[in-house]
């Protein structure tokens, strides 16, 4: 009896260790052979026009399916790629190569889920087997305490209940070898500019040269965990903005599955074994739960996520303001902070958690500009977009998501002064304020005339005056949101 063959279709699961598809082959002893295809929609334009894919995360993933393409070849094996439809590809091919099966990992929203069923469509018309599994989060939905239907709609909740009642599986290990290919054209891995972008130029400002692929991933843990020994002040330094290590960093790696969220949890037990467990290591676990929670959010709510009243259902006003949209995007709205933030992710396609927070709040409480433009702008630049963390925090913080508490905004100078008191991070992007001391980088626009010949600088002209009332705006949109609360 000859072996049946497995295609593994790759998607957002660039790896090999704990790849359950991956490894249910293996077991049964069948021919893999493992598949990425560049899915050409990836690369169009978002709904307000921005590239879907920009070049950060474009560049991202060439890296990783090209590390993964190499360890594939390790074990005996290579990656078949193609461009195009997945959904139009894969039929094609398993029908050529007389495939069994086809093994992948799901994903939980609605573009992915449309090419999954047109998939799973073709290859029933060819009797051909689909098997998928559950992969992308720390706690599996088998292992959950509730359906998905009746997943808490508080993250605290849904912490605390998965923390009592739910077990994390350990992650499964790396194929020692692979079975070889038949012979087929095993196609190339485009190029950057065939996907219509430019090579990005790394920004010497950046927090990290991040790299794609499993290799580079591993490496970074080890880095940040083992030799850097930085985890026992994780919850210390999670909210700094400058330098490589105030954060873990795994998130551009965890968003292309390069990394298995199991594997690092195992190696937090690891760490806490042999060198400490405190507040820091359990709050990186906290922040993997989050990460859960709006990946299951989005399997229980489906398209609701991107609608513009969100979760809750608020049918809010929101401007389109282009103009001002423009000053936010370019990092000119008068505001250091926002203003910083937003040139760091132009440069370098990343921004820290903290800067994230208060750029949408700006966005959305004092400009009052429809959240799903900046969702999609961080999409857009962000080398770590993951979809549903992406659009559950704007949710969040436009005041309809599900664990949305109001009108809530951040006090952008108050936030500046906290984060950053000596300035630092605002001279690092912002050269034009450099030479101005102390506190007073926070808020330019109270600078004398004097004083801003002393630090040379002239506001509306080397910088801008803020494009809002700071405290103004947020009691303008305060009352737009109150308004729209009080319709429902």
């Amino acid at each position: 009896m000859s072996k049946q063959r497995i295609l593994i279709w790759f998607r957002n699961d660039l790896r090999l260790h704990d790849h359950k598809p991956i490894y249910q082959a293996v077991q049964e002893q069948a021919q893999i052979i493992p598949v990425y295809c560049f899915d050409q929609r990836e690369f169009k334009q978002t709904s307000f026009g921005f590239p879907k894919t920009g070049n950060y995360r474009a560049q991202f993933l060439l890296e990783s399916v090209a590390d993964l393409k190499k360890s594939l070849q390790k074990l005996g094996s290579d990656l078949i790629i193609y461009w195009g439809f997945p959904e139009q590809i894969i039929p094609h091919l398993a029908q050529k190569l007389k495939i069994d099966s086809v093994y992948y990992h799901q994903e939980v929203t609605a573009e992915e889920l449309k090419v999954e069923q047109a998939l799973k469509q073709e290859l029933q018309k060819l009797k051909i087997q689909v098997n998928s599994f559950w992969g992308a989060t720390l706690y599996l939905t088998e292992d959950l305490p509730f359906e998905i239907s009746q997943i808490p709609e508080l993250y605290t909740n849904f912490r605390k209940q998965v923390e009592a009642k739910s077990t994390i599986e350990n992650p499964l290990p790396t194929p020692k070898e692979l079975p070889s290919l038949p012979s087929i054209e095993l196609g190339q891995i485009p190029q950057i500019s065939d996907l219509g972008l430019t090579t990005p130029i790394f920004d010497k400002r950046a927090v990290l040269n991040f790299k794609g692929g499993e290799t580079e991933a591993l490496t970074r843990l080890n880095q940040y965990f083992w030799q850097l020994d930085c985890l026992k002040e994780y919850k210390e330094t999670r909210n700094g903005m400058l330098g490589a290590n105030y954060s873990s960093k795994f998130s551009p790696w965890l968003a292309r599955g390069c990394i298995s969220p199991r594997y690092i949890y195992e190696q937090v037990q690891k760490y806490e074994t042999k060198r400490i467990k405190n507040d820091s290591t359990y709050w990186l676990i906290f922040e993997l739960i989050w990460r859960d929670f709006f990946h299951f959010i989005c399997a229980k709510h489906g398209n609701k996520i991107f609608y513009q009243s969100g979760l809750q259902g608020i049918d809010i006003p929101w401007k389109e303001d282009w103009k001002r949209f423009n000053l936010w995007q370019e990092g000119k709205t008068g505001y250091p902070l926002v203003d910083a933030n937003m040139r760091e992710l132009a440069a370098t396609g990343f921004m820290s958690n903290r800067g994230r927070q208060n750029v949408a709040s700006f966005l959305t409480k004092n400009l009052g500009i429809n959240w799903q433009i900046g969702a999609e702008w961080f999409e857009s630049l962000l080398v770590d977009y993951d979809v549903c963390s992406n659009w559950g925090n704007w949710n969040y913080t436009a005041g309809v998501g599900n664990d949305a508490r109001g009108f809530r905004y951040f006090n952008i100078p108050k936030q500046s002064k906290y984060y950053d008191p000596k300035g630092d991070y605002l001279r690092h992007w912002l050269p034009e304020l450099a030479l101005i001391p102390g506190s007073k980088i926070h808020e330019p626009w109270k600078l004398t005339s004097e004083e801003q010949k002393r630090y040379q600088i002239r506001l509306g002209t080397d910088y801008p005056y803020p494009v809002v009332d700071f405290f103004k705006s947020v009691k303008a949109n305060e009352k737009i949101y109150n308004n729209a609360i009080n319709r429902e």
